[in-house]
């Protein structure tokens, strides 16, 4: 929250956090208290991809799918090129800005969407960052990875050649 890249973000894209992953409510919570917009990820399963929705509260209408993913049951599509930061999350992360999901490509597809113009931010447990990790063809590296550690930004998504 104290980076600069927060402070200027205007529309924030988090997930939904599961009981294993670093817990995103209070990211949800500053952003409506600085007058941010938040969206998370609606999944159309069958499609395979995400749609951003805007959402004003993380109690209500909200369900919980497969895998116990939860996300909205309404709210406003955002457009993704009006997102300016994504959060990101991960079972693992490497030091070099890529990381291991849940296998199905959801944020990777999202990511490498034309129309996406924002930086994406990885959180993790200091345990999830390993050295290096394997990277497919339509793996897309992270603009920066908070963990309890620090901040890492990576130089091939940095901030000053957006």
């Amino acid at each position: 929250m104290s980076t600069p890249e927060f402070a200027a973000a205007r529309v924030v894209m988090l997930y939904l956090s599961m009981p294993t992953e670093v817990d995103t409510a209070p990211l949800a919570l500053r952003c409506w208290q600085q007058g941010k917009t938040v969206v998370v990820p609606k999944v159309a399963w069958n499609q395979r991809r995400m749609l951003p929705v805007e959402i004003t509260s993380l109690q209500t209408d909200m369900t919980t799918t497969r895998p116990g993913v939860r996300e909205p049951t309404a709210g406003k599509p955002i457009p993704v090129n009006l997102i300016d930061l994504v959060v990101v999350p991960g079972l693992g992360f490497s030091e070099t800005g890529y990381r291991i999901g849940r296998g199905m490509g959801f944020y990777d597809r999202f990511l490498a969407q034309e129309q996406f113009l924002g930086l994406s931010c990885g959180l993790a447990f200091s345990e999830q960052i390993v050295p290096d990790l394997p990277v497919l063809d339509h793996d897309m590296a992270l603009s920066m990875l908070v963990s309890d550690r620090g901040i890492r930004r990576f130089a091939s998504n940095c901030i000053e050649q957006r």
